[in-house]
Order: C-alpha cells, then structure tokens, then sequence
C-alpha cells in the first residue's frame, strides 16, 4: 500500500520538504505515519491532520491511496 504526505506552511520550512511517498504493509494511524516520515522528529505541538482533506483525529486509519495532510493551526484576519 502507498500513501502521499504532504507538509504545509512553517511545518514544510521546519522539515525541509513539501512531501513524502510512503509505502507500507499493514494499516497506520496518522500518528503512525508521521512516525514513519519524521522517525527522529517528536509531533510539534498544535499541529492538525487532514486525510483527504478532512480533518481527522491522530488515531484516524489511513488507507492506500490517501493523501495525508499535515500543518499548523491557520488564523484569520
């Protein structure tokens, strides 16, 4: 199974990258796949999860083909 892990605004600049391909052989949590793509970077606090483009819950099963999103909070003004 594969999946796209895309990175976004302050979180692309910190990690040095927009996106990852990531294989893998059984189901991941988000939590789970940010572990696979960032092994020696610890979560950053704040930071929201999108599959597919809904937000989703870091325990959320991802799935082949997904797009798996991650950034921090957005404001407005």
């Amino acid at each position: 199974m594969s999946i796209k892990v895309r990175y976004f605004a302050s979180l692309k600049e910190s990690l040095g990258r927009s996106e990852d391909d990531l294989s893998f052989t059984c189901s991941l949590t988000v939590q789970e796949v940010w572990n696979l793509a960032n092994p020696h970077k610890s979560t950053p606090d704040n930071i929201l999860a999108a599959v597919n483009m809904d937000y989703v819950a870091w325990d959320y099963l991802v799935i082949d083909g997904d797009i798996v999103a991650f950034f921090p909070p957005v404001t407005g003004g």
